[in-house]
């Protein structure tokens, strides 16, 4: 079963969203409040959980400094309320499921992206 990361930027809200619907969910604002998101990629890597976020500085350490994850929901809403986050995170889980490990996916309105990434 898949195991989540919510971010802080990204809300309690989302992540009480997916408790709800039955799936394995921490939220960083809870144990690694105010951790830089290297740190938070390495503690979602080590839990086999994918991150959800809405913070694009993931994309840039995973790609650029090619860090390892896990895997990687990127929350880019145009209407980027608690709402909009909870309705299209679990569309993406429910829709991609396990494809959702060891891949980037970028979330809008309008379409899903997937890359891959590095992982163990």
């Amino acid at each position: 079963m898949l195991k989540f990361l919510v971010d802080e930027s990204t809300g309690n809200k989302v992540s009480r969203a997916l408790r709800e619907s039955g799936y394995d969910t921490s939220y960083c604002g809870e144990f690694l409040l105010g951790y830089p998101d290297e740190e938070i990629i390495k503690k979602a890597l080590g839990g086999k959980r994918v991150i959800i976020t809405n913070d694009k500085d993931f994309g840039e350490i995973i790609f650029r400094q090619e860090k390892l994850s896990w895997g990687v929901i990127f929350l880019r809403l145009k209407v980027d309320t608690p709402a909009n986050r909870i309705k299209y995170a679990l569309a993406t889980i429910k829709q991609l499921d396990i494809q959702l490990e060891k891949n980037f996916v970028i979330v809008s309105e309008n379409k899903i992206r997937i890359r891959r990434i590095k992982s163990l």
